[in-house]
């Protein structure tokens, strides 16, 4: 049985990871470190810009910041924390504001890359909120009571338990940094491939294709390409939103006393 597979047009590279994999601009320097360093830099000028001059009667700059402030305090840490929110709202509110700012990056003009797609940062990320809330957790319980809580289920058969606490453990200490980490990365890496894919097809189609008909259905890809846009920018908002409230519930579970 002979399988037949459809090869890439003669002169179009189809995009793929190798897009991701960017030169360095200078001393080994490359573009998503000049991203994320350019990322930082926005988010200490908002907030100070917004902050610098505060007034009972907030200016249009101090609302902004103060909304988006209290947006992260109300709906996330506080919903998903408890009475104890208020100590981990700074670290919640530079957390989504930061990865924001790099997903974001993927749809603005000259720059057009989302540094979440590249894996390295996501996993340092995670790796921060894993430790914040297991070092809160053994602060809470200690840390024999801390494994307890968050892998001895409690309301259930011994029998059930000696097949739960395992999962428990691999769920609630191991796993979560990865899917924390995975699942920014791979939402970031997946929509810009399938905005090269739009675009730089749209591109060879109008201008580099023989084929009249590829010509005609060009203006198709173009257009995909400006769908997808809007939907690549509000899937990195989401996605910033679902890294912070996911961090601030692991937060919160680990200081209630019962998993």
């Amino acid at each position: 049985m002979t399988i037949l597979a459809t090869a890439p047009a003669p002169g179009f590279d189809p995009p793929g990871v190798e897009d991701f994999q960017l030169p360095p601009i200078f001393d080994g320097v490359t573009k998503p470190v000049l991203l994320f360093v350019l990322a930082a830099i926005i988010v200490y000028a908002f907030f100070a810009y917004t902050s610098r001059r505060p007034q009972l009667v907030p200016s249009k700059a101090q609302f902004l910041g103060e909304s988006f402030h209290g947006m992260v305090r109300n709906s996330i840490a506080r919903d998903n924390i408890g009475p104890e929110y208020l100590k981990y709202v700074p670290y919640l509110t530079t957390l989504f504001a930061f990865i924001l700012v790099n997903n974001l990056f993927g749809i603005v003009p000259l720059i057009q890359f989302p540094s979440f797609s590249h894996p390295g940062v996501a996993y340092a990320l995670a790796i921060m909120s894993w430790l914040i809330y297991n070092v809160v957790g053994i602060r809470r319980h200690g840390f024999v009571g801390y494994l307890r809580v968050s892998t001895w289920p409690p309301g259930v058969p011994w029998w059930v338990r000696i097949i739960l606490t395992p999962i428990e453990f691999l769920s609630n200490i191991l796993l979560r940094p990865v899917t924390l980490s995975l699942r920014l990365f791979g939402n970031m890496f997946a929509g810009h491939l399938l905005l090269l894919v739009f675009i730089l097809g749209g591109e060879y189609m109008l201008l580099h294709s023989e084929s009249i008909l590829l010509g005609v259905l060009s203006p198709f890809a173009f257009g995909m390409g400006i769908v997808f846009t809007f939907f690549e920018a509000f899937i990195q908002v989401v996605q910033a939103y679902v890294f912070t409230i996911l961090t601030a519930s692991y937060i919160g579970t680990v200081l209630a006393d019962d998993h």
